[in-house]
């Protein structure tokens, strides 16, 4: 599915299905996402599938920031809720910064998100903490101010051994929400290109 948001054109990768059931699905940072379509569909069967091709990847024109990411999300998403009001959204890593920000602008029926972090910037400062990182990224991608306007049933799926967030990012992020609204689930022995290699991994999604 392409998308025209201003004058960029954005492509989506799609599994088609009639009734008011679908999913969203925003990556990681560079993840090719039409190569999670086949695992979505079989843990989610019943709903269509979009997967959001970011700026400058999969097609889709534009370099990639936060502004960009964010206007193109939202397109999505208005598009699909118009044929499918009943949506599911997951968000991945770099996608759980863009995903918490739809979840606090748009009603869903659910919300997962995976190896997330409580902003962009903390989450690099932990991991360089001799390099003044907070001051140098440009999009910082800070879901602590959107969590609180949360409203959905919200799971959040961190790898035991992440190497690239943070647990103590993920953390903080899951204390942002309302009270009661979150499920909060430790992978055991995985990292955070890895979790999906976890047996349960897909069921734990669809809980």
């Amino acid at each position: 599915m392409t998308l025209q948001v201003g004058t960029a054109t954005v492509q989506v990768s799609t599994h088609p299905h009639a009734g008011s059931a679908a999913l969203i699905y925003f990556g990681g940072n560079a993840e090719d996402v039409s190569l999670d379509i086949t695992d979505i569909i079989d843990a989610f069967p019943g709903r269509a599938i979009y997967a959001l091709h970011y700026p400058g990847y999969g097609g889709s024109s534009g370099s990639p920031s936060q502004q960009a990411v964010f206007a193109d999300s939202l397109a999505l998403f208005d598009r699909v809720h118009a044929e499918h009001p009943n949506i599911v959204v997951i968000g991945r890593s770099l996608g759980s910064g863009v995903a918490v920000w739809i979840a606090s602008q748009r009603p869903l029926a659910r919300f997962i998100l995976v190896t997330p972090f409580d902003s962009l910037g903390d989450a690099a400062e932990e991991q360089y903490p001799f390099v003044p990182v907070r001051w140098l990224l440009r999009d910082k991608f800070e879901s602590w101010r959107y969590a609180p306007q949360v409203t959905a049933s919200t799971r959040i799926i961190v790898a035991e051994d992440d190497e690239v967030i943070p647990r103590s990012s993920s953390e903080r992020l899951r204390t942002r929400f309302r009270e009661g609204i979150v499920s909060y689930v430790v992978v055991p022995k995985v990292g955070h290109n890895t979790v999906q290699n976890n047996p349960g991994y897909w069921v734990l999604l669809n809980q």
